[in-house]
């Protein structure tokens, strides 16, 4: 437990009334209860804000004064206040050092590592400061772990790639498998195309449960610093994304794509392959990007969920939109003509 005081001496923030209070946790402003620091950071919710138990909240400057009587911290971005207050509260479960003896290491790795049960890691591989390995993870030959990255358990990195310092990865991803290269002969038959380059990833980078990343076909699957992956997203190979951008739940990228940085994705969004996507893009949930991105902004292309009828019409009216858009191009031609007349 902290006082509010002690809060804003370690991470910021303007304290406003009684920085005496005591909070112990963070809590969402409907759940919050006796000794919990709650956040407001959309001002349409200033009525439960009103309404909220919490002991405290994070607020913004133009929310600095909505309340009298309860003790607050301003911040410029409340959001990100509140994230930094929650790391605080919730720091990484402490790792023991050392390895377990059904760990199968095959090189030598520094005292301050965690090596789990069931741990397999190959030779040439190289294991950086207080590393954690979870149990069952395998890392291949020739690998590279950074500084302080987490691998959670039953993760698998293949052969030769290069994960960054301070990663965090979620249990079932497996990074660095075969990328989809074939070409096929003209019988049908497909001729597979070895997959001999890596997947190397940044500092910083978070990837999710059960995602896939793979190794390049030649040159490398590239991702870029502060990286966030959701789960159950697949990345093809060779594709390059920039720093900082972030990629929500079942979104497939194919092949030799590049985004750029400090982009968003939606969750289901799909980009084909070999396309350009510049930085600052924001791709709705649900879009399938089928051409390059060259200018910042939001791009969205999916239809909004409606009744099973309304959706019958509507797809009706679709399915003959080229007729009818030759009958007004046909009926314009008519009133031109009868205009110059």
């Amino acid at each position: 437990m902290y006082s509010l005081e002690e809060l804003v001496n370690r991470l910021g923030g303007e304290l406003v009334g009684d920085g005496k209070v005591v909070v112990r946790r963070v809590a969402t402003l409907d759940q919050a209860g006796e000794g919990d620091l709650s956040f407001l950071a959309n001002p349409r919710y200033v009525s439960k804000l009103k309404s909220s138990q919490a002991a405290a909240v994070i607020v913004g400057p133009g929310a600095r004064d909505l309340l009298t009587d309860r003790p607050r911290i301003v911040a410029p971005d409340p959001y990100l206040h509140f994230a930094r207050v929650a790391q605080f509260f919730n720091p990484p479960e402490p790792a023991v050092p050392g390895i377990h003896p059904t760990a199968a290491v095959s090189v030598a790795i520094p005292a301050s590592v965690s090596v789990a049960a069931g741990v397999v890691i190959e030779a040439g591989a190289r294991i950086g400061e207080d590393v954690v390995i979870g149990a069952g993870s395998y890392i291949g030959r020739n690998c590279a772990v950074g500084r302080g990255t987490r691998i959670s358990p039953r993760v698998s990195i293949y052969a030769d790639c290069v994960i960054g310092q301070d990663c965090l990865i979620h249990s079932g991803a497996v990074i660095g498998s075969d990328g989809f290269g074939f070409a096929r002969e003209k019988s049908g038959a497909w001729v597979k195309i070895p997959q001999v380059g890596r997947v190397v990833i940044g500092d910083e980078v978070e990837i999710g449960a059960n995602t896939t990343i793979d190794r390049g076909a030649l040159d490398d699957t590239w991702i870029g610093k502060g990286v966030k992956i959701d789960n159950q997203i697949q990345i093809g190979h060779n594709v390059r994304i920039g720093d900082y951008t972030a990629i929500a739940g079942c979104v497939g990228i194919a092949g030799s794509t590049v985004i750029g940085a400090r982009c968003m994705v939606g969750g289901q969004a799909g980009i084909i392959g070999h396309l350009h996507i510049a930085d600052d893009v924001v791709i709705s949930a649900g879009t399938l990007v089928t051409k390059s991105i060259n200018k910042a902004g939001v791009y969205t292309a999916n239809l909004p969920v409606q009744g099973h009828a309304d959706w019958v019409k509507n797809f009706a009216h679709l399915r003959h939109l080229d007729a009818l858009v030759d009958r007004i191009r046909a009926l314009e031609q008519r009133l031109e003509e009868k205009s110059s007349n």
